[in-house]
């Protein structure tokens, strides 16, 4: 359980540790992200790194904002919020692989405002970000007991935290723009969306 001390160091360390722990491991997500920096560079890879991180944001505001109340609320939904869930991951999964039949820099080059949304709402309902930051909610009646300023401190260091480290995702995907084939940056493409699809599967199967 996190805690906070009497200063604002508490939910500055607190911060951090809940945005890089949401964003280290690498799963679906990540892969997306170094495949957008692969395919069109830095740029589309900040856009989708923004995005990702806006969402760890969010959550990180709720859980600051209502604490386990939230988690309680939600509870008799649980398998409702599941299925629709997977099915905004199917619908995500699927524009990913239209979106490749462009093939090439041009499937990443579309406005990246488009980019931001499609990952905001990928992390939004990824079962990982979703289980990490359910733990968090009700592990952190600290966050939820907190004076205000602390709480901002706690939510804007879990969002710097996550981008920071998307953003080296990012920077990652683009040291290997053109400098792979075309087929090798469409398959890699291929894989991330075939792992969305994989988490939707299994978020419907578990339901």
């Amino acid at each position: 359980m996190l805690t906070f001390g009497t200063d604002l160091a508490g939910p500055l360390v607190s911060g951090l540790v809940a945005g890089w722990g949401v964003a280290i491991p690498l799963g679906a997500i990540g892969v997306l992200i170094v495949d957008a920096g692969m395919r069109g560079g830095f740029r589309p890879a900040a856009a989708a790194a923004a995005g990702v991180a806006t969402a760890d944001f969010l959550y990180a505001a709720v859980a600051a904002a209502a604490g386990a109340a939230v988690a309680a609320v939600l509870a008799p939904y649980e398998r409702t919020v599941q299925l629709l869930a997977a099915a905004v991951l199917v619908a995500v999964a699927v524009f990913g692989f239209l979106s490749l039949r462009r093939r090439g820099d041009a499937a990443v080059a579309a406005p990246r405002g488009g980019l931001y949304l499609r990952f905001v709402a990928l992390t939004t309902v990824n079962p990982a970000t979703v289980a990490y930051f359910a733990a968090l909610i009700a592990g952190l009646p600290a966050v939820a007991s907190a004076p205000a300023e602390a709480k901002v401190v706690f939510v804007l260091a879990a969002g710097a935290a996550s981008l920071s480290w998307q953003l080296v995702l990012g920077a990652a995907g683009a040291t290997l723009h053109h400098k792979l084939p075309t087929s090798a940056r469409l398959w890699t493409g291929v894989a991330g969306n075939a792992l969305v699809l994989a988490l939707a599967a299994r978020m419907a199967l578990t339901a």
